[in-house]
């Protein structure tokens, strides 16, 4: 009797391992807000000084201001890295992450430096000049007289100076609220004698309050709307 020899059994080739899921890019976030804010003036200065508002060094008048707004609210972290390690000479004077947005307000002596910081913050996140919101006022008025009952109400919540009875009372609201900024600042520039009672410049919508004589208001608030007209960016 011969013998067969046994067939080998096929061994079945390796697969092939699965390939590794690259890592997810980071998100981009939204550039919602890039603002210079030049030569700070003394009432505008003053209010970001405040205990509530200054919550890192606070400015003071002739400086200038970057200001940032960004979301989602914690990729203000990486913005104000992204500054401070282009010139750790600069100052930060407000650094908030509040529900939907992060804000930075960084100011100085010498505007070249927050423009190369302002440049490095850009490059690092992605975002072009330009690709901030564009500004728009959702509401604005002048109210004459204004009452004694409705002058302390006001200063029971404002941040800054009183206003008075009697005096005239401009109030102002945009998107994005940290335009809020620049408006009271150019405001104060062209009409020095208002009073800037408060200015909410955190949120959802920026909120400005100023009172002084009636031609004051007037040419403040028409200021606010001229500066706002002329900043560019895209539509929100």
């Amino acid at each position: 009797m011969v013998a067969r020899p046994i067939p080998k059994r096929a061994v079945p080739a390796a697969a092939a391992p699965a390939p590794t899921p690259a890592a997810p890019a980071p998100k981009r976030g939204d550039l919602r807000v890039y603002l210079t804010v030049a030569d700070l003036q003394p009432q505008f200065a003053a209010y970001m000084g405040t205990p509530t508002r200054a919550r890192g060094y606070p400015p003071f008048a002739g400086q200038h201001a970057l200001i940032i707004e960004v979301a989602p609210g914690l990729m203000i972290e990486r913005v104000i890295d992204l500054a401070l390690k282009a010139d750790p000479d600069l100052e930060p004077g407000i650094l908030f992450v509040e529900r939907q947005f992060g804000i930075l307000e960084l100011h100085g002596d010498d505007p070249a430096k927050l423009q190369a910081a302002g440049a490095a913050i850009l490059a690092g996140i992605g975002a072009g000049d330009g690709e901030q919101l564009k500004p728009r006022v959702l509401y604005a008025d002048i109210i004459e007289d204004i009452s004694d009952q409705h002058a302390v109400i006001i200063n029971r919540n404002r941040q800054a100076s009183m206003i008075l009875p009697g005096e005239t009372l401009l109030v102002c609201e945009m998107v994005p609220a940290l335009y809020a900024a620049i408006a009271a600042n150019e405001a104060e520039r062209a009409a020095p004698k208002l009073t800037l009672v408060d200015v909410q410049m955190i949120g959802a919508a920026g909120r400005i309050y100023m009172s002084g004589k009636t031609a004051d208001v007037e040419r403040g608030l028409a200021t606010i709307e001229s500066v706002l007209a002329a900043i560019g960016g895209r539509e929100g």
